[in-house]
């Protein structure tokens, strides 16, 4: 296997960072890239209040999701687990041992690759992996890069690869951070990653989660789930405006449903339970064993209790799974928005029919989600059934009934 290792503090990671991980996995090949933040940088002073490792390990691993390489990218905490300085040359033998057949190469940026021979014991880290390295422009890898490259391979026997990324994010950590502290930064930051970073107020940011703009809500609520979930939720705002503004609905207060409709849709159970009962959120018999059914109802508490949401929207948030009788308008835009967002392969019909007919729309997903949970050997939720009753006593029909 090709196998790279990036660390760094990530403190906060990027798209720089994000450009050169895929840079390298791309150019190299690489099977396994591995993202390392340090614990103590022995090159660099933390700053002043800093993030805490555990903060800094979660970035790093939204990070890692947020590249979209499952089966690639991984993120290691292996260095938050020393003491004392996190230096390079412990970890390249602690990753040699661990994959001693396999091509190691170490990702750095421009100052470290210069500056590498003055790293602590760089012929041990040279001996046991190659040397990546990411230029800005073409001036930086001109002559520079060529008198170290030349250097390095005389001095330690090294392996060096200059990769150059004339569009890599030009901006220091230090430099970020004090952009963040006055309100701004968020263009060098990965939607997710400044979510996190607005949602636990980190770096000095003063974000009040009650009254975010609506680009914020979306940071925010993505850096909650997984990667492969933001089309999903994307979609869902998409189809949820739509609708709204077919049907007579209020549009943001759709979008802003949508948006917030599975941030806790990676809880675990226990999570969900323990979070339910703080929240004073009664659970039924089904409810408290089926976990795809509690994150509509905790992320309807969140959506109160964090984000300041009106009661019209938490109640749309924890019906959109269920469905229950006597909905409301938005209730039941949302609701059929989850369902038939762009995404799903079965949208285009199901969009249609909700264009023309919304009953009719929510009626449909009903119906199919209750076939299906009954094909699946599992019991259907009893508000499920009470909405299709509901909508069938209205006289809604599919079409051909």
């Amino acid at each position: 296997m090709k196998i790279g290792i990036f660390g760094g503090t990530f403190n906060p990671p990027h798209l720089g960072h994000m450009a050169a991980a895929t840079a390298a996995i791309d150019s190299l090949g690489l099977d396994k890239l591995i993202l390392i933040p340090d614990h103590t940088p022995p090159h660099k002073a933390l700053p002043v209040n800093p993030v805490c490792c555990e903060q800094r390990m979660e970035m790093t691993r939204i990070m890692a999701d947020r590249l979209n390489r499952p089966s690639i990218v991984e993120a290691s905490d292996q260095e938050m687990h020393r003491s004392g300085k996190s230096y390079t040359s412990d970890t390249m033998r602690e990753m040699r041992e661990r994959y001693p057949e396999d091509e190691l190469w170490l990702m750095m940026g421009t100052d470290m690759f210069l500056t590498l021979q003055s790293w602590h014991e760089p012929e041990e880290i040279m001996r046991r992996t190659g040397i990546l390295t990411f230029g800005r422009n073409r001036a930086d890898t001109k002559e520079l890069f060529e008198r170290q490259t030349e250097f390095l391979k005389k001095t330690y026997n090294a392996t060096v690869q200059v990769i150059t990324l004339p569009d890599l994010v030009e901006i220091s950590s230090t430099d970020l951070r004090e952009q963040l502290e006055q309100g701004r930064g968020g263009a060098y930051l990965d939607a997710a990653i400044y979510g996190y970073i607005l949602r636990n107020h980190l770096y000095g940011t003063q974000a009040d989660l009650k009254n975010l703009s609506l680009e914020d809500l979306r940071a925010a609520s993505y850096s909650m789930i997984k990667s492969k979930r933001i089309p999903h939720v994307k979609g869902t705002e998409q189809e949820a405006a739509e609708l709204a503004a077919r049907w007579g609905a209020d549009v943001m207060d759709a979008r802003l449903a949508a948006i917030l409709h599975d941030c806790t849709k990676y809880w675990s159970l226990a999570k969900q339970l323990s979070k339910c009962a703080e929240y004073g959120i009664v659970l039924d018999q089904v409810e408290q064993k089926m976990l795809p059914l509690l994150h509509s109802k905790s992320a309807a508490a969140v959506a109160e209790r964090v984000f300041g949401m009106p009661q019209r929207i938490c109640e749309a948030i924890c019906w959109h799974t269920t469905g229950k009788g006597h909905m409301t308008l938005l209730e039941k835009i949302l609701y059929i928005a989850d369902y038939a967002e762009p995404n799903r392969k079965w949208s285009e019909a199901a969009h249609s029919l909700a264009m023309r007919d919304l009953d009719a729309g929510v009626l449909l997903g009903l119906e199919n989600t209750i076939r299906h949970t009954e094909s699946q050997g599992r019991e259907v939720h009893y508000r499920t059934l009470e909405a299709r009753d509901w909508l069938r006593s209205l006289g809604v029909t599919l079409p051909g009934e």
